[in-house]
């Protein structure tokens, strides 16, 4: 599989990681182009063993599978300058928040195959939930072609795009919330005298076991929750002040203010 990405940030560069270290494709047969300007991206790309250039086009001639890493407002006239190379033999796949399918479809020659994923940051570490949906003209081999680089990365499932703005807000938006609980987690040791670097690590490691608890168990969180909350006991004081404080509902209100505002992006 020769594999195309139109971007070179933190996303395409977790994509290739994930594709090389997976053997889904050989650094050899991946290209990556994105704008002079950004020749620092390039220059960290380059240290993965990949094909570079600045044009666009030839990612597209070059490639079965183009990825679009670009920023969303940025993808339109993208996908307009490769057009006339797009043939049926390119399945287009997008990372950009907010463009949906029918956006794709239009700018791009009748019949394209095309995909819209959304992975998020731990895609870093190969850790990332990551949601596609299909479009209205792909192969039978399409889903197996995405999943197996999404898999790459990390976890993924298929969604109808009518739930990609919520996906957006909950998993893509999601690690932004975690990364501040960590934080204020770590802050609330620091308050009451532990070092800072031990209390980040003890609060990550707790975040991260928890997640994996609730993965594993197939438990309600709740249920899981009232297993350490003791009758009397400190932990169900402390769940006494969050609830005080608003906490459920303020990450309730954050999806939901998240999810208005992608769909606002992918409507302008």
């Amino acid at each position: 599989m020769r594999i195309g990405l139109i971007g070179a940030g933190k996303v395409a560069q977790a994509l290739i990681t994930g594709v090389i270290d997976s053997g889904l494709s050989p650094a050899k047969h991946i290209i990556v182009s994105c704008p002079k300007p950004d020749y620092a991206h390039l220059d960290n790309i380059k240290k993965l063993g990949v094909v570079t250039t600045h044009e666009n086009g030839r990612v597209v001639k070059e490639s079965n599978v183009v990825i679009v890493c670009t920023k969303p407002n940025v993808v339109r006239k993208v996908l307009t300058e490769v057009s006339s190379k797009v043939t049926r033999q390119n399945l287009i796949v997008s990372v950009a928040l907010g463009v949906t399918i029918k956006t794709m479809e239009k700018a791009l020659p009748e019949n394209t195959r095309v995909i819209r994923v959304m992975p998020n940051i731990p895609a870093l570490v190969r850790m990332s939930a990551s949601v596609y949906t299909l479009g209205n003209n792909v192969l039978d081999g399409d889903t197996d072609i995405v999943q197996k680089l999404l898999c790459s990365i990390g976890y993924c499932e298929e969604i109808h795009e009518s739930l990609m703005d919520i996906a957006t807000a909950l998993s893509g938006s999601g690690p932004a919330y975690v990364f501040t609980v960590i934080q204020s987690l770590a802050d609330g040791a620091v308050k009451m005298g532990m070092p800072r670097a031990q209390a980040l690590r003890l609060a990550a490691q707790a975040v991260m076991g928890s997640a994996k608890l609730v993965i594993d168990s197939g438990e309600h969180p709740d249920s899981l929750k009232d297993d350490v909350c003791s009758p009397g006991g400190c932990t169900i004081y402390a769940m006494h002040s969050l609830e005080r404080g608003g906490f459920r509902s303020s990450l309730i209100e954050a999806v939901e203010i998240a999810t208005n505002r992608a769909k606002a992006i992918g409507e302008s």
